[in-house]
């Protein structure tokens, strides 16, 4: 018995300490001494896995179990400059050297990190474009392991894209207003909230959409909720009344539309705004009208 016991005594120790190595990281590339052997072999095993792909540069390579996750950057015009360049996320098998594509876009803002249940590791957190100089929709997922695939991937994939959670463009003769906050749940989680509030004006009633974005506590699948009646109503006093730290992901409690939920009384536009123009990395769109609440 006594051996047994030191065995699983041992067994507990190795679990926490290959537990406590095998946490996500960053890359180093510096080429000097300070910069560990081992993350310049992972820098060549990923550039050989992006041979024949279209990159100008590596941006990011960060690394977790047997699955690297690397960011390049493509700049079409040698003399273009870097704003302009588009991304790509990608996942390489450390093993095989397996390149798996999972995002593309341009202007990719990383956020703050969400753990959607307790107890889950924080999962990486983005923001980026589908397009520059144009009516461009801004998307949010968030970047994950998968333990079944071996391979980093994107939460709420639709196609090519991910989470619409702000857009600048809208039909003729609407108007759309638009706000959303990371907040925390009731069982100490963590999730995405969205309001969209759309004004046709003459045409027909104003219609809001309300939603939120959290991952299914028995599947550990993403998850899409529409909300309405009485959590819609506590979901919007929740978005509007968000106080979020710098970096924090949320956008849109300085607009009319939140202002006068939180202050009913005041006339519209005389409420001291708290942001006037959002950070670059604060930025997102509703989810689309009209769409169903869906599980992925």
């Amino acid at each position: 018995m006594r051996r047994l016991f030191l065995m699983f005594a041992l067994m507990i120790c190795a679990a926490v300490s290959a537990s406590a190595q095998e946490s996500f990281r960053w890359v180093d590339f510096h080429p000097d001494g300070s910069a560990e052997s081992k993350d310049q072999d992972i820098i060549v095993w990923v550039t050989r896995a992006l041979q024949g792909e279209r990159w100008t540069a590596i941006r990011e390579i960060g690394v977790l179990y047997d699955a690297a996750l690397v960011v390049t950057t493509e700049r079409t015009d040698a003399g273009a400059s870097p704003a302009n360049d588009t991304f790509h996320v990608w996942s390489v098998s450390l093993k095989s050297k397996l390149l798996t594509p999972i995002l593309k876009g341009v202007n990719l803002r990383w956020q703050e990190p969400i753990q959607f249940a307790p107890g889950t590791a924080r999962e990486l957190t983005v923001l980026y474009d589908d397009c520059r100089e144009c009516a461009a929709t801004t998307y949010f997922t968030a970047l994950y392991y998968d333990a079944t695939q071996h391979t980093f991937a994107a939460r709420w994939m639709r196609g090519e894209q991910t989470l619409p959670v702000w857009t600048t463009s809208v039909a003729q003769g609407v108007t759309e207003t638009q706000a959303y906050a990371a907040l925390p749940g009731t069982d100490g989680g963590e999730f995405l909230g969205a309001w969209s509030h759309f004004d046709f004006g003459t045409q027909k009633p104003a219609q809001d959409y309300v939603f939120r974005y959290d991952r299914d506590p028995l599947r550990g699948l993403e998850r899409t909720l529409s909300l309405s009646g009485k959590d819609a109503e506590a979901m919007k006093d929740r978005i509007c009344s968000a106080q979020l730290p710098a970096g924090g992901i949320a956008r849109g409690q300085d607009s009319d539309m939140c202002q006068q939920r939180l202050h009913p009384d005041a006339k519209p536009g005389a409420q001291r705004r708290v942001v006037t123009t959002p950070p670059s990395n604060n930025q997102g769109r509703s989810f689309p009208p009209g769409a169903k609440a869906s599980h992925n």
